[in-house]
């Protein structure tokens, strides 16, 4: 096992998944929203389905997309219309009413279906896959990839949302609430610059 290689990956991991993108966005609009408990399966959904992508793609999945790139195309566009919608979601959003029917955050299984049209875990996807796969032989490198990705995905998972949460306190007021939604909506909507730009 390449030892150097392998903190490399760890290193690469730890900046793509504690940086700002639509998953991180998203918990800490929902950490305050909705507070840490309920966020709860938005997290395990996150984490897990973005693992599962990772050795998904890494044993062979990914050959798919190779050999028909329209369905990149596809859910490249997919995952940008989901994401204008959530953006809208976030922006209307108050805070969550003792006794009041609402929305609620995203379920286990949206977050983990999301991955698959999230643009930033399809640029995390392909590094780990390509950049890193030397980490071991197949496919213990696969499992290897797919371990830290779960590991570092939970902790920077639980600490944004325990960051939105942490803001419960601060931002007490509806409008305060309303107003921190909308910031977020707008950076929400801003991750997918990337996908544009090399359009």
């Amino acid at each position: 096992m390449s030892q150097s290689l392998l903190y490399a990956f760890i290193i690469f991991a730890l900046v793509m998944f504690f940086t700002p993108g639509p998953n991180n966005i998203m918990l800490l609009s929902s950490g305050l929203t909705y507070g840490f408990r309920r966020t709860i399966p938005h997290i395990a959904g996150i984490t897990i389905g973005f693992a599962f992508m990772v050795g998904a793609v890494g044993l062979g999945l990914g050959t798919v997309f190779l050999a028909y790139p329209i369905l990149q195309s596809i859910l490249k566009y997919a995952g940008a219309a989901y994401l204008i919608y959530l953006a809208a979601v976030i922006a209307f959003s108050g805070p969550a009413k003792p006794g009041e029917a609402s929305r609620g955050p995203m379920t286990f299984w949206g977050a983990a279906m999301f991955q698959w049209i999230n643009a930033k875990g399809w640029v995390i996807v392909i590094g780990t896959i390509t950049a890193y796969a030397a980490i071991a032989q197949f496919p213990l490198n696969i499992a290897i990839q797919t371990l830290i990705s779960l590991l570092v995905g939970t902790v920077s998972t639980v600490v944004w949302a325990f960051f939105g949460t942490a803001l419960r306190p601060v931002l007490t007021s509806e409008r305060l609430v309303r107003a921190f939604n909308i910031l977020m909506a707008i950076l929400l909507l801003a991750s997918l610059y990337p996908v544009f730009m090399d359009a």
